[in-house]
């Protein structure tokens, strides 16, 4: 039975092949794989159960299915002697695919090089803001090298995955290191994080938001769960305080007092107290909790008056309207003033009428 082997290559490219043999190939060992229109050389990432987990899990894995390239053969002593040569004809590529581009004036950058180990086909990674017509650039490039082009656009997660580095944490960028996917980040991950918006401060060095970000957010929402919401006011020994923060890693909870003192409990202790002293002390008129609470006033202290205003009268369903009047013999509703009857336009009827129901110009 062939064995799932997991390949990297330059620039942390990574794919699944088959090795038909019956023991597996040794961890990190040099092999010839199967590829398009000819051979390569990568190293061997990862085999057995971790290969088959990745298989499944990773952005270029084949899912449940097995891929169709196989690895060859082990690499020999010349083979990766050619491949080291290959590291200073890529930057050559590069250098020269540059100038290619400025003569053409095309508004895009070049990232990397890579020939492949039998050097058939260069392939070129380059980032664009917009959509770049290059054919006249793979022309150029095909009559320079005498080999097949291909040019693929990256983005700049892409780029900082292949150039690789060291972020602001002094450790290797997590895409490069172990991220099997780049998923996006937005800025709702770092408000869920209590954390500065400033771009400079939570952004990496391609520019975009930390990946970071955005697999630590998890972490976050099930802590948060366990603790409650900023702002709330509960029923402590105190009397009532309001939750001015939480610290979900030393599992501490901060209280300010009507008077304005503050004082901080272990989640154990707040949980004991509020438990004590009945719960949240807001509730609403329905008993659900206090998110209708405005700052300062109590949910159940709040008039009336405050809610229903000239500008935002009561809404009155008309079957509550119809079943306290129910409608006359004759169908119409009980009076021309009647609750049931529906008046149009402002106080008094239209402008020019003496009635609602006098048409204009007569008495």
């Amino acid at each position: 039975m062939a064995h799932l082997v997991e390949v990297a290559f330059k620039g942390n490219r990574k794919e699944f092949f088959l090795w038909d043999y019956p023991d597996p190939p040794p961890l990190n060992a040099a092999v010839i794989v199967d590829v398009e229109r000819g051979e390569d050389l990568g190293y061997i990432h990862a085999l057995g159960e971790l290969a088959e987990k990745r298989n499944g899990g990773c952005s270029h894995g084949c899912g449940t299915s097995l891929p169709s390239r196989k690895a060859l053969r082990l690499a020999t002593e010349k083979d990766r002697g050619l491949s080291k040569d290959l590291e200073k004809l890529n930057e050559e590529a590069r250098r020269k695919a540059m100038e290619r581009v400025r003569a053409n004036n095309l508004g895009m950058k070049l990232s990397d090089a890579e020939w492949q180990w039998d050097r058939k086909k260069l392939t070129l990674y380059f980032t664009a803001d917009k959509r770049v017509d290059f054919r006249n650039l793979v022309r150029d490039l095909a009559s320079l090298f005498r080999t097949r082009i291909e040019l693929k656009q990256i983005g700049v997660r892409d780029e900082a995955k292949r150039l690789d580095g060291i972020g602001r944490c002094g450790r290797q960028y997590c895409s490069a290191s172990w991220l099997p996917e780049l998923r996006p980040v937005n800025l709702g991950v770092a408000k869920d994080q209590r954390l500065s918006l400033n771009p400079s401060q939570i952004s990496g060095a391609c520019g975009r938001l930390m990946c970071c970000l955005r697999y630590e957010h998890e972490f976050y929402v099930q802590s948060r769960k366990r603790f409650p919401k900023e702002g709330k006011i509960v029923a402590t020994t105190l009397g009532e305080e309001k939750i001015a923060s939480i610290d979900i890693f030393h599992e501490r909870v901060t209280l300010r007092g009507v008077e304005g003192n503050m004082r901080s409990l272990t989640l154990a202790e707040f949980k004991q107290e509020t438990e004590q002293h009945g719960g949240l002390a807001v509730q609403t008129a329905n008993g659900d909790d206090e998110d209708t609470a405005i700052e300062g006033i109590r949910a159940d202290e709040i008039s009336p008056e405050l809610l229903y205003t000239a500008e935002h009268p009561v809404f009155t369903p008309r079957a509550n309207i119809v079943a306290e009047h129910p409608p006359a013999e004759n169908g119409n509703a009980q009076g021309s003033e009647g609750p049931g009857k529906r008046r149009r336009g402002r106080r008094g009827g239209r402008r020019g009428r003496g009635g609602d129901d006098t048409p204009p110009g007569t008495s």
